[in-house]
């Protein structure tokens, strides 16, 4: 495992630390009364509107952009469906998805929508504490909102400096409550000495950053600036930023809060909460730089818009923008020296595997004065017009100072395949090296060496070039290939259909089994389950082996019922996969056509066609494990190793045994 490998691994598995400390923070018995309470059908109307049709319900999907409604709520199994964009889940996967919320946030949500009140676990003294330090002070935060509203608002000095400003920017006073602006007074401690008096604690003042201790007492961190209220992801205020009203040439221009146990500048994108929808429904995402950038664009119309808040783009702030989209459009303004500035960015959002694109401004605009100057159709229609794919814009960008001269030429060269290098998927890179070869006239191959030299430097291998032409290689090495090619997705069918048996057809009668004078009935459940064992076979879907493990470990428990179970699952990726194998009959592969099928229904057909997937199944297992001995046993002679070769080929011999008997019982000819 390389480096980055072993951090990205590292950082999942810290993530589900958090998932699973949070949801412990919830009773169980409390997130069960909200699975059994919430309706599907009134959760995902509050959003979109249905029409009845049969036993479902039919609607535009709310996550695409439609004209035929291809999204179906089914109330009888308490999931939605968009056959179109392909998203599926309950409830609570839906309130996720729409509202781009954790898993306990949208247990939450659906707990005050329906009147329930939370029960949580007991909590540790130093668990007790941090969570009452982390509400402190977002309660603090909400307050300190409140008042430079209220003080931009309704006090001649806010209505003078404060609002005056926003709209001389041309920003209206919907915007401007919308994005709850707001102006803290020319005072030492005006937000301070108010906070206090309401009963807020000077402890949380500080941790926040609103409130400045020194040697001097108390004073307000924002004092005489405009007010930009920064919120997290679910709508939460966890900072500030604010723009200097006088003219104190010794005072910064803009002012942000510092960092706390709410805010991470690193992790926080200015607007998400305003733009997450929008990014959703367009599949894209525009970023822009500063605060005014995101509002203008918003006024416009233009909601799919975020800013860094003048900060360096960051591996956080990218990972948020891919739990929304995968396309991400970078809009510089027509300053040169910022853009060169911004180019590591671009990096960033390639090697996080999203496609990027950029846009830049005519020469003195930004997009806060772009978006004034023009209408919203004409701002996405120069957008369309001028973006551009990374290579386009770091060429036209660098060309102008490489000229003709050769060694500036090849650094830019250089440049670009460094970039190429940072993306994951090897048919974006492969696409992007034929770009680039064909416009910097430069051999592919050429590119190639210099990018796998790059990555293997990267991942701590040798950094020596691959010669120019491939050397023929060894039999070992091509089966290898062969085997690797048969990967996970050459079950995927089998064990879906499986899976699928297991929710829909589990608990039903399969057959009866006569044991020592008495008879037993064998459920389809049973049935899978033991066939799986017997052979001890795990499916290589990771998310179908975690629902054959917990199917296995809860199938015999009194009041399991498959389908409610795993619909309700607390892993959201899990009841969206069980959402969608239960949303639609899978098409049946031509070995398991059975005649007459036209009329007859799933479980009519289960006693012809389950044997036969479970038999077909562990046929293809075999065959991968085959390929997998056949490697071993030309890596072994390779080697030399007799002993091992030897212990190769005996379970070889093995595996062809059982692969004969399969194919016998299959009728199939070897």
């Amino acid at each position: 495992m390389d480096l980055k490998s072993f951090y990205l691994y590292m950082y999942e598995i810290y993530y589900q630390y958090l998932f699973l400390y949070f949801c412990c923070m919830i009773d169980q018995t409390t997130i069960q009364k909200i699975f059994d309470t919430a309706d599907i059908y009134e959760v995902v109307s509050d959003f979109v509107s249905l029409k009845k049709r049969g036993v479902n319900y039919v609607g535009c999907c709310p996550f695409h952009n439609e004209k035929t409604g291809s999204f179906t709520v089914s109330p009888a199994k308490g999931i939605y469906k968009c056959f179109g964009c392909g998203k599926g889940g309950n409830a609570v996967n839906f309130i996720m998805e729409h509202e781009q919320l954790s898993y306990v946030e949208a247990l939450r949500w659906l707990a005050a929508k329906y009147n329930i009140i939370i029960e949580e676990k007991e909590l540790s003294e130093q668990e007790r504490q941090e969570k009452s330090e982390r509400e402190s002070m977002l309660i603090v935060t909400n307050y300190a909102e409140e008042f430079f509203v209220d003080q931009l608002w309704h006090t001649d000095e806010g209505q003078s400096v404060g609002l005056g400003y926003f709209r001389q920017r041309g920003l209206d006073d919907e915007t401007i409550r919308k994005f709850g602006l707001g102006y803290c007074p020319e005072v030492w401690d005006g937000f301070t000495k108010s906070a206090l008096q309401k009963g807020y604690k000077q402890d949380f003042l500080v941790k926040t950053g609103l409130t400045i201790e020194s040697d001097r007492g108390l004073f307000d961190r924002f004092r005489a600036r405009v007010m930009f209220p920064v919120r997290d992801l679910a709508g939460k205020i966890i900072a500030f930023g604010g723009r200097i009203m006088t003219n104190d040439k010794k005072s910064a221009k803009y002012l942000n809060s510092p960092e706390s146990e709410i805010y991470h500048k690193s992790r926080t994108l200015y607007g998400i909460f305003f733009a997450k929808r929008s990014i959703v429904q367009h599949n894209r995402c525009y970023l822009v730089e500063g605060y005014l950038d995101v509002i203008s664009f918003h006024q416009k119309g233009i909601e799919n818009t975020v800013a860094s808040s003048g900060t360096s783009l960051t591996v956080e702030q990218i990972r948020l923008i891919r739990r929304l989209t995968s396309n991400v459009t970078i809009i510089y303004d027509g300053d040169a020296a910022g853009i060169k500035a911004s180019l590591r960015g671009i990096d960033l959002v390639l090697e996080e595997g999203l496609n990027v694109r950029v846009v830049s401004l005519p020469e003195g605009e930004d997009p806060d004065s772009f978006a004034q100057s023009h209408t919203a159709t004409e701002v996405l229609e120069y957008i369309t017009d001028h973006e551009t794919d990374f290579i386009h814009f770091k060429t036209k960008l660098l060309l102008e100072q490489a000229g003709n001269d050769p060694i500036e030429r090849a650094k830019l060269i250089t440049d670009i395949v460094k970039s190429i290098s940072l993306i994951p998927d090897n048919i974006t890179r492969s696409v992007y090296v034929q770009e680039t070869a064909s416009r910097m006239k430069v051999e592919e191959k050429v590119l190639y060496n210099e990018i796998a030299r790059i990555r293997k430097v990267k991942n701590g291998e040798s950094a020596a070039p691959l010669p120019y032409k491939i050397a023929e290689q060894q039999p070992s090495v091509v089966i290898s290939e062969r085997s690797k090619a048969y990967d996970v997705t050459s079950c995927e069918t089998e064990e879906m259909m499986l899976i699928r048996y297991l929710l829909l057809f589990g608990s039903l009668e399969f057959y009866e089994e006569k044991q020592e004078g008495a008879t037993y009935s064998v459920s389809v459940g049973e049935y899978i389950i033991s066939e799986l064992a017997e052979d001890e076979l795990l499916m290589l879907n990771p998310r179908f082996r975690e629902i054959q493990s917990e199917y296995r470990r809860n199938f015999r428990s009194e009041g399991f019922i498959p389908a409610k179970y795993f619909i309700g699952h607390p892993d959201p990726e899990i009841s969206a996969i069980v959402a969608d194998i239960l949303s639609e009959p899978y098409e049946l592969s031509k070995i398991w056509t059975v005649r007459e099928t036209s009329f007859r229904t799933e479980e009519m057909l289960l006693a012809a066609l389950l044997p036969k997937i479970v038999d077909n199944y562990k046929m293809r297992r075999i065959e991968i494990m085959c390929w997998e001995a056949d490697d071993k046993i030309l890596e072994c002679q390779n080697r030399g190793d007799m002993d091992e070769l030897l212990d190769w080929m005996k379970k070889k011999n093995t595996l062809v045994k059982v692969r004969t008997r399969l194919n016998e019982k299959l009728k199939r000819t070897i």
